[in-house]
């Protein structure tokens, strides 16, 4: 009974945490960082009993490879707490994610999107598409939101199958439609890097990038409607022809796609004024925006009943969530510490003359890197010496598509990723099953853009 009253209220001890690494973004102090630290220590004891057994084993094997190299490079025991802050964004985001799907729901656009997915389609063949393409669309504006909603509504039309199927239907549908929407968008951070490392102008870059986006939706497509065609399934939503009114539904979905359009122009103009990183100002502007919107739409007494006891619910469950980004915040750092990322670049340089070789390369080290927990944006950080070597000999255009393309589909394979682990939240699967489930996908999509960057050299 005492281990229920605790985790009854660690939302109050999780908010305190993320409210100091949100005033410590502003103010940058070495100091509050060292505090935030410490108490991610005790965040990741408290959570430890409240973790499942697989997030104990993979959080146990994180802190203990990272001791072992963190000890072995030398470095000084009272440092440890400044390697342990770095996903505390990531986190924090996490907490405030809640917020953005109450509004939504208070507004009712959860059962406009369920209209739109169910819309002829007899089978999960022909839904898929549909699916994909509207985790596409929102994802587009809301990112990690788009996919908690998309997840929800099909969680929701799909209860009555067989939950394997349900689950590798969602698994596949939202989280490739979603990294269909991060290849192209200017706000993604890993398109951003891209384009730093390698000094390749946006308008340049966008055109390639979308045709890669057709040509693998298209192929995800077909490949959707041949695999899920023989699972039937009973519709929820009445949709005939006489029932729904189309004129409404689409005036619904357009005033989505507005409110959506208008939080990420605020979320540019805000972090260009505050200088702030994507992730972050969409972080801090959740519960405003959701808030003004939800007022607009008469809808705050909905939303602030919706939006608290599911945040609080959320939070008070985000064990496995604190101890693996905890514990692989002390691994990634520590391994940044030593000299394992010159042996990463090694490989690539061996092959310097068969380029389509090393595109394959870098593909492959991409993937390889996520399935151990590594975040692209840290496996981008160790390939930029290797970056700028390249760029003597390679077309710059080609290999930024091949960066782009290699770093996007780990989205879908990195077990211990951020829209792996909300899949995971939101179906109860096994973060590996999504893995092996969309590794074929990850192959394809980084293939295209390596084949695609060949044939511009």
């Amino acid at each position: 009974m005492k281990q229920y009253t605790i985790f009854r209220y660690l939302y109050i001890y999780y908010s305190f945490v993320f409210i100091l690494h949100i005033i410590n973004v502003f103010l940058e102090s070495e100091i509050l960082n060292y505090i935030i630290g410490i108490l991610a220590i005790i965040m990741l004891a408290v959570s430890f009993s409240g973790a499942t057994r697989l997030f104990k084993l993979l959080g146990s094997i994180f802190i203990a490879i990272g001791g072992i190299v963190f000890f072995g490079s030398g470095q000084d025991f009272w440092m440890i707490p400044t390697f342990l802050t770095s996903n505390m964004s990531l986190l924090t985001l996490l907490a405030m994610l809640p917020w953005m799907n109450s509004v939504v729901k208070s507004g009712r656009f959860d059962r406009s999107l369920n209209q739109l997915l169910n819309a002829d389609a007899s089978d999960l063949g022909k839904l898929y598409p549909g699916s994909s393409f509207t985790t596409l669309t929102l994802a587009s504006f809301l990112n990690l939101s788009a996919v908690t909603i998309s997840q929800d509504v099909l969680n929701n039309t799909l209860r009555k199958l067989n939950k394997e199927v349900r689950n590798s239907f969602i698994s596949t549908a939202t989280l490739r439609g979603h990294t269909m929407a991060l290849l192209w968008s200017p706000l993604e951070i890993l398109v951003a890097l891209t384009i730093f490392h390698t000094d390749v102008e946006y308008v340049v870059l966008l055109p390639w990038l979308l045709l890669i986006v057709v040509i693998t939706f298209f192929l995800d497509s077909l490949w959707g409607r041949m695999h899920y065609k023989k699972y039937t399934y009973e519709n929820n939503v009445s949709i005939k022809q006489g029932v729904v009114n189309r004129k409404a539904l689409i005036k619904k979905i357009l005033h989505l796609l507005a409110a959506l359009a208008l939080f990420l122009m605020l979320v540019i103009f805000f972090g260009i004024i505050l200088d702030l990183d994507f992730i972050f100002t969409v972080t801090i502007l959740i519960i405003p925006f959701s808030f003004c919107w939800a007022l607009l739409m008469k809808r705050t007494r909905s939303f602030w009943a919706l939006g608290w006891g599911t945040w609080k619910t959320s939070t008070n469950t985000m064990q496995n969530f604190v101890v693996l980004f905890i514990s692989l915040a002390f691994f990634a750092n520590s391994i940044n510490e030593t000299s394992f990322l010159n042996f990463i670049q090694k490989p690539i340089l061996i092959f310097a003359d068969y380029p389509l070789l090393i595109f394959f390369i870098i593909q492959l080290i991409f993937i390889t890197m996520s399935l151990f927990g590594v975040h692209p944006i840290a496996t981008m950080g160790i390939l930029s010496g290797v970056i700028i070597m390249l760029l003597d000999f390679l077309n710059p255009l080609s290999l930024a598509i091949v960066l782009v393309t290699s770093s996007v589909s780990t989205v879908t394979v990195g077990s211990y990723g951020l829209i792996v682990q909300i899949t995971t939240m939101n179906t109860g699967q096994n973060p590996y099953q999504i893995t092996l489930k969309n590794l074929p996908y990850a192959l394809v999509l980084g293939g295209i853009g390596s084949v695609i960057a060949y044939l511009l050299l």
